[in-house]
C-alpha cells in the first residue's frame, strides 16, 4: 500500500462540478401580486399566525375612517353655528339701530307732546346734602 500525495487544487474542480450536478435550481416563487389575486396568501402559516396583527391594523383602518367622518361633521356643524351667529348678530344690529332711532329726543319730544307733557327748558338743578359725621 502507497500512500499517495494528492492535490487538493486538483480535486476542488472536480467536487465543484459534482456538487454543481447535484443542486437543482429552486422553483421560482411566485409574484406576490399573483400570490394575493390566487389568495394563497390567505392559506400560509405567515398569515394565520399574523391574524391578531391583521384585525388591529383593519381596525386602526376603521377608526381613521371614522375619524375623518366626524372631522368632516364637526366641520359643518362650526360652518352652520357661525352662519346662525352672524345672522343673530345682523338682527342684534337691526334692533339696536332701530332702538336708537326711535328713542332720539326729538322723536320723544313728539310722542310725549299728545300726552301733555313737555320738555322743560329749565337746566337741572344739582341738590347737593352734606352728610354730619355724627
Amino acid at each position: 500500500m502507497e500512500n499517495e500525495f494528492l492535490d487538493r487544487a486538483q480535486q476542488e474542480p472536480e467536487v465543484k462540478q459534482a456538487e454543481k450536478k447535484t443542486l437543482k435550481k429552486a422553483p421560482k416563487k411566485p409574484n406576490a401580486f399573483i400570490q394575493i389575486l390566487n389568495g394563497d396568501f390567505l392559506s400560509k402559516e405567515f398569515f394565520v399566525n399574523n391574524l391578531p396583527f391583521i384585525f388591529f391594523l383593519m381596525l386602526l383602518l376603521l377608526i381613521s375612517i371614522g375619524k375623518g367622518y366626524y372631522g368632516k361633521q364637526l366641520t359643518k356643524q362650526v360652518n352652520d353655528t357661525q352662519a346662525e351667529l352672524d345672522e343673530l348678530t345682523g338682527d342684534y344690529f337691526d334692533a339696536k339701530a332701530r332702538l336708537e332711532e326711535n328713542t332720539q329726543r326729538s322723536m320723544l319730544i313728539d310722542r310725549l307732546e299728545r300726552t301733555g307733557l313737555k320738555e322743560t327748558t329749565n337746566p337741572t338743578k344739582v341738590i347737593r346734602v352734606k352728610k354730619d359725621d355724627n
